[in-house]
């Protein structure tokens, strides 16, 4: 009875010793829960809400035309459906000549080399042909990325610009975040599946084969393996392959989300103080119109959280 008591005191003498940490928030108006509340936007917040919405073309357009900001996104697409606009946008117009005499001659070669092909079937012209092609995309891959790095951008990193860079290459995201220590992780995530695919679609083919000459009657087929067996190795092996993709591209996803979501929490500080503490303490309401009470108090626990 006398250790109940004291904890009693005890507890009562650290409740009134107490103050809760309520501040009154001007934005809202007394009356009934429910009730005549208006609710504002804390005024010492940093944080604007983004109104924007989906794609538009005249915000791109005008962003071009440097009559309002320009977005990383806007900037990729004007790139994608005009190649050169960005290298325009940042006033490197040397760059143009490159493109466009890479992006023509790759083209134009390439369509020579395969007209070759068709008339003579010479195998030399296809692959000419492929590596012409091959080299027209690597220059459009590359005014790509050049005007997305050309483009400049208040934060750094910039979320959408590393974003973009995962996306054009994995791992460059994280490397553009400084984040290194990631790449080793999607790259080995990469040659994963892609080592798999090769499997799997190596025993695909293997039975596959096999159930074709097993049905043939006239292969002369005399191996262990029943046409019925190679079908269901066949097909398991088809749909590892499947999955493979289906893993490459979940992979390939990730690693651009790691590098977006890395970059918004490149200045999240993190303080070293982790604690948490629990006390009671006296709590008075935001608004004294909300208690009925002459003396609108009331007794309660105040939780600190710190990290």
């Amino acid at each position: 009875m006398r250790r109940f008591l004291s904890v009693i005191i005890l507890f009562c003498a650290v409740t009134f010793s107490a103050s809760a940490q309520f501040t009154q928030n001007e934005n809202i108006t007394g009356g009934p829960p429910g009730q005549n509340v208006q609710t504002g936007v804390n005024p010492e917040s940093d944080v604007l809400a983004d109104t924007t919405s989906g794609f538009s073309v005249k915000a791109m357009v005008r962003g071009l035309m440097h009559k309002q900001p320009l977005k990383t996104g806007y900037a990729l697409a004007s790139n994608m459906v005009l190649p050169g606009v960005m290298q325009v946008y940042n006033k490197d117009y040397w760059k143009l000549p490159i493109i466009y005499g890479g992006l023509g001659s790759g083209i134009y070669f390439g369509i020579q080399n395969n007209r070759q092909y068709l008339a003579t079937g010479n195998t030399d012209y296809a692959k000419i042909s492929a590596l012409c092609f091959a080299g027209a995309a690597a220059v459009y891959w590359g005014t790509l990325l050049d005007g997305v790095a050309s483009f400049p951008t208040p934060d750094k990193p910039d979320p959408a610009k590393a974003a973009i860079y995962s996306a054009l290459l994995p791992g460059l995201g994280q490397a553009y975040n400084g984040d290194w220590w990631h790449i080793p992780i999607w790259y080995g995530g990469l040659m994963v599946c892609a080592y798999t695919f090769r499997f799997n679609d190596m025993q695909y083919k293997r039975f596959r084969y096999i159930y074709n000459i097993a049905n043939d009657r006239d292969s002369g087929y005399t191996g262990n393996i029943s046409a019925s067996q190679a079908k269901v190795y066949r097909d398991l092996y088809r749909r590892y392959r499947d999955y493979s993709v289906v893993a490459t591209i979940v992979v390939y996803a990730l690693n651009i989300i790691d590098a977006n979501v890395f970059a918004h929490m490149s200045d999240f500080n993190v303080n070293d103080d982790l604690s948490f503490n629990v006390s009671p303490a006296l709590i008075e309401p935001i608004n004294s119109s909300f208690y009925a009470s002459s003396t609108p108090v009331s007794y309660g626990l105040q939780m600190n959280l710190t990290f």
